[in-house]
């Protein structure tokens, strides 16, 4: 689903067009921070992070950005690699279907 939106990029609160893959952003040497989210419909920002980043005279600052595996976690952002946030709370759910799948077949086994 995440094809058909792009991530929003704020730097210092000005935004910057962005896409998922690498971005490269020409700023002078300096204290910036770094906002992200993927805008959504429900919630509206999924995966908002942050990251306070030096940029030093001539040099490249990497940063990747990780949207999470559940909708109401944060996301990643700092220097890669970045994991996935969110796993547990996905894992939960399965773990829950699955244990409510199980008892409703332990049940109508014992009913019968």
């Amino acid at each position: 689903m995440f094809a058909f939106v792009k991530p929003s990029v704020q730097i210092n609160g000005h935004p910057v067009a962005a896409g998922w893959g690498p971005t490269y952003v020409p700023l002078y040497p300096g204290r910036y921070h770094v906002h992200m989210y993927t805008p959504y419909f429900l919630p509206p920002r999924i995966g908002p992070a942050d990251y306070v980043v030096d940029v030093a005279p001539g040099h490249i600052v990497d940063l990747e950005y990780r949207t999470p595996l559940w909708s109401f976690s944060r996301g990643s952002l700092g220097p890669p690699p970045q994991g996935y946030n969110g796993a547990g709370a996905v894992a939960g759910v399965a773990v829950g279907v699955m244990l409510i799948f199980v008892l409703a077949l332990a049940l109508i086994l014992f009913a019968a």
